[in-house]
């Protein structure tokens, strides 16, 4: 059992760095997309904040993880591995088709599926699936109307000083504000594997009780940290040029009041999307100045993206969790 185990938390890690392959767009998208920094000085600047976040912000979310979607007593090895194997192939699929999605649903999908399939409805833990499902709707909406707040208030006071000057103070600011974002974004989708990887450890009695030994903080911030800096391009110009094309100001808007947002979800425990989050706070960063440059039909196409996520990565789970049983 050790062995499946090991072999369990291996998996863990790999959808760890494939959640920061994808969520590099995330902290970087801006940044980018504003021309301040190049991709590969962005990225490294966010792979070591992503890598610091979980040591920064606690483990509340990894403790949500762990207890809130499937009963941690009743799941086995066997199920968290078909969940982890649905959430890691939904997410490759959407990185390769350049979809920023929710890598955090992805997983809760994935391990809700091998719940249903392994135990039934009746194991999923609801109090805790209602936090995330808070997160699915507080998320966007609240980034949108923080990333409109921001922008509209460096407007109010920055209406008056010379585009030259306001470029080139808020290109600074921005680079703190991109590393702001992505240790935020550390501190919550950094947490979620942690979460399976103690909820492993626990389902075949290598620990009596769901805490959190800090190797397993270490491996899983090591894994998004490296997943963030070979991120994926795709994924960076559909937030950062796609959406809608930024100025540095608006940039900074947005990734300051998304790692706000972030901020306070991981304190309280939520597993917050931070793919909901950044792409609200670029969207009502962008429609501050003018709704129609945000490329709204691009919006519609992710926000399809996160509508399917926990259902596609929840089926996928269900599907290689029964494959799973079968050879048992």
């Amino acid at each position: 059992m050790i062995e499946i185990a090991i072999i369990g938390i291996i998996i863990a890690l790999v959808f760890d760095f494939v959640n920061g392959f994808n969520d590099s767009a995330n902290s970087v998208a801006t940044v980018i997309g504003t021309r301040v920094l190049k991709p590969i000085h962005a990225v490294t600047i966010s792979a070591a904040a992503n890598f610091a976040g979980p040591f920064v912000f606690g483990v509340a979310v990894a403790t949500t993880i762990a207890k809130g979607i499937v009963s941690p007593d009743d799941i086995t090895v066997y199920m968290i591995i078909g969940g982890l194997a649905g959430a890691i192939t939904w997410s490759t699929l959407c990185t390769y088709f350049g979809l920023p999605i929710s890598n955090s649903h992805s997983l809760i999908g994935g391990i809700m599926g091998a719940g249903i399939a392994g135990l039934g409805f009746e194991k999923l833990v609801y109090d805790g699936l209602a936090k995330v499902f808070t997160g699915i709707i507080v998320a966007p909406i609240g980034g949108m109307m923080f990333g409109i707040a921001a922008t509209g208030l460096i407007i109010y006071f920055f209406a008056r000083k010379k585009p030259a000057i306001v470029n080139r103070t808020f290109g600074r600011l921005q680079i703190i504000s991109s590393a702001w974002f992505a240790l935020t974004h550390g501190a919550n989708d950094g947490q979620k594997t942690m979460g399976i990887i103690v909820l492993i450890l626990f389902s075949v009695g290598l620990i009596e009780e769901l805490e959190m030994p800090l190797w397993v903080i270490f491996a899983a911030a090591a894994a998004m940290g490296l997943g963030t800096f070979f991120g994926g391009y795709k994924v960076i110009k559909t937030l950062g040029v796609k959406v809608t094309r930024l100025k540095p100001y608006q940039g900074f808007a947005a990734e300051t009041s998304g790692g706000l947002m972030l901020a306070v979800f991981a304190t309280l425990g939520i597993p917050a999307s931070t793919t909901h989050a950044i792409t609200g706070t670029i969207m009502g960063a962008g429609s501050a100045r003018r709704i129609r440059a945000v490329r709204w039909r691009v919006s519609r196409q992710i926000i399809f993206s996160w509508v399917i996520t926990i259902p596609g990565a929840a089926g996928l789970g269900i599907a290689f969790t029964y494959i799973i049983h079968l050879f048992l």
